[in-house]
């Protein structure tokens, strides 16, 4: 098994509190909501939403895949750091055991860095395609876009 890491930061004019409470505790209800082409629906098949919980996501119809299942590692919400597992999904397909994320929401300047580290383990002596992770990266941004813009729109929400 190998396991290789990418990291990931992206900016936003949100404040750390608002984008965790919008884009990590509410995210099953916000993101089907605001990115249906993204996320259809998601429901926890395991746990109470904890750490432990296990989350099956469909994925909308501007997805390749048809669904993924979460794992919640970790959450910190005093520090704005969110720690999940992809542990099965056509996404992750039969070469990758599972892939962990690490999300961690830095102030900044009235804003916030969203920091992303993200660990893929491998089946195996197989290669991540620096392609795929791009693709992975650009939907992450664009997912986070599409956030920030809906906080944006609606200033009232998740104070």
């Amino acid at each position: 098994m190998g396991v290789f890491t990418y990291e990931t930061e992206f900016n936003s004019v949100i404040p750390p509190p608002k984008l965790f409470k919008a884009f990590v505790l509410d995210a099953d209800n916000l993101i089907p909501k605001i990115a249906p082409q993204a996320v259809k629906s998601a429901e926890i098949v395991e746990g109470d939403g904890g750490v432990g919980t296990i989350k099956k996501i469909h994925l909308g119809e501007g997805s390749e895949y048809s669904y993924v299942k979460h794992k919640i590692d970790g959450i910190d919400k005093d520090n704005y750091v969110y720690n999940y597992s992809i542990i099965e999904g056509d996404a992750i397909g039969d070469k990758i055991e599972k892939i962990s994320y690490e999300i961690k929401l830095v102030a900044s300047e009235g804003g916030s860095i969203i920091k992303s580290t993200s660990h893929y383990y491998t089946k195996g002596e197989v290669e991540i395609k620096e392609e795929h992770v791009k693709a992975g990266k650009e939907r992450a941004a664009g997912l986070f876009k599409i956030i920030e813009n809906h906080l944006l729109a609606h200033p009232e929400e998740y104070n």
